[in-house]
């Protein structure tokens, strides 16, 4: 059974947390007590019905504002898929929690409030799903009940994001008509929308085909951890050396020849193991120990690739990169530790070629500083040679997070558009 991960987006208040919390309930994963407790909390707000998106707002300041604040990531399964849920917020203010929520996520739901069409936050987060190549998008568009369940409001919110979604690069877009509050369309269909003849959204994200959306040409396999058995009393594991970490692209099979980074040396894969035994092929995002033919020098951060497909093996970058601190501003001349997959190094931040406005899609070339929750393109030049791919061509190996040296907090995450 496979997972699919997915994030919940959108303007404050148009019911990412409600639409969750339905889904949790409708679906039967939620435990009695959870339930009881929210409908106490419910009643003692003196609400009239049972509030679900309180099963995602855990923080006490989101209860109390009735905000979604931090990631509230959530997990539940049906007999066809499992799910892991990113429910992140609608304030602006939360931007590096979206895209923290998003970066890892394999489908996107964009809600709508069909009361109020269309909004400066709705295209923000749409942008930055597209910008962290979220492979399917879902346009949700929630509170049809408040609006009669009119059909047309529906198809002029379809037909706004549409228009504004032929600037971005969206590959598989899909649109919902939902009622959060009541159930419409989120588990099952609704008898109140009888003009919609598209599947409920449970149905959607049970069926959306994911396992094409990861890269399963350039093989990619970043060194974590090796394994070599100190005092290994059973024979067979005397010479045991194996290379443990997480396939971020390709297939890999025993008798594959792979080429390791940076030696330029090459050899075949002996086998492939797993915390099961042994595989026949690896492909991401399998976590697996791969042991090879012939001794060599590998070690954590190193990479293995196919001798005639290697990733870039740059000190260069040009990278798109999201603010994560109000402590410190990212200028020109800055100094920073840079993670690229299991590969540390330093890196300096050569030039800000521009700010980019993500309500607009104005790039402002004149700032000198990117501050909290803004975007930017940059020139990185870093200190040992990453080996990297192009974001959109690999998000594994297209992502690195910026920390700063000084508190060991996480400041940036960036996406590589260039390496040269």
């Amino acid at each position: 059974m496979d997972i699919l991960r997915f994030a919940t987006a959108g303007s404050v208040d148009d019911g990412k947390s409600t639409l969750i919390g339905r889904l949790l309930y409708d679906s039967k994963s939620i435990f009695e007590d959870q339930l009881e407790a929210v409908e106490r909390t419910s009643l003692a707000r003196g609400e009239e019905q049972t509030n679900l998106a309180l099963l995602t707002d855990g923080l006490r300041a989101e209860r109390e504002q009735g905000i979604t604040i931090d990631v509230a990531y959530r997990y539940f399964a049906t007999p066809k898929r499992k799910f892991i849920i990113a429910d992140t917020p609608g304030h602006v203010q939360y931007t590096r929690n979206m895209v923290t929520g998003a970066s890892t996520s394999d489908l996107a739901i964009i809600l709508v409030d069909a009361r109020k069409g269309l909004l400066e936050q709705s295209r923000r987060h749409a942008f930055l799903a597209t910008l962290l190549q979220v492979p399917h998008l879902v346009v949700a568009v929630n509170k049809m009940d408040l609006v009669d369940y009119d059909r047309e409001t529906f198809e002029r919110i379809r037909d706004d994001f549409t228009r504004f979604a032929a600037k971005l690069d969206v590959a598989d877009l899909t649109f919902v008509p939902i009622s959060a509050l009541h159930g419409d369309n989120v588990v099952d269909r609704s008898p109140n929308m009888p003009w919609y003849d598209g599947p409920s959204l449970l149905h959607h994200l049970e069926n959306v085909h994911i396992a094409s959306d990861r890269n399963l040409i350039d093989v990619r396999f970043p060194v974590q951890y090796v394994i070599r058995p100190q005092r290994a009393t059973d024979p067979r594991f005397h010479d045991y050396r194996g290379y443990a970490g997480q396939v971020a692209g390709g297939v890999l099979k025993p008798g594959d020849e792979i080429m390791h980074l940076p030696s330029g040396l090459t050899t075949r894969i002996a086998r492939i193991e797993t915390m099961d035994g042994p595989v026949d092929e690896a492909f991401p995002p399998m976590s697996v120990t791969v042991l090879l033919e012939d001794e060599i020098d590998i070690s954590r951060g190193d990479m293995l690739c196919r001798p005639n497909n290697q990733p870039h093996v740059t000190q260069d970058i040009e990278a798109m990169v999201c603010w994560m601190s109000d402590e410190r501003a990212l200028t020109p001349r800055a100094k920073l530790a840079i993670k690229h997959t299991t590969r540390s190094a330093r890196a300096m931040v050569r030039d800000l070629h521009y700010r980019l406005d993500v309500n607009t899609l104005h790039r402002d070339e004149g700032a000198d500083r990117l501050g909290l929750n803004e975007i930017g393109r940059v020139s990185l030049r870093v200190t040992h040679p990453l080996f990297a791919d192009e974001y959109k061509r690999n998000r594994f190996t297209g992502g690195f997070i910026l920390v700063d040296e000084s508190t060991n907090a996480t400041v940036g995450a960036g996406m590589i558009t260039e390496a040269r």
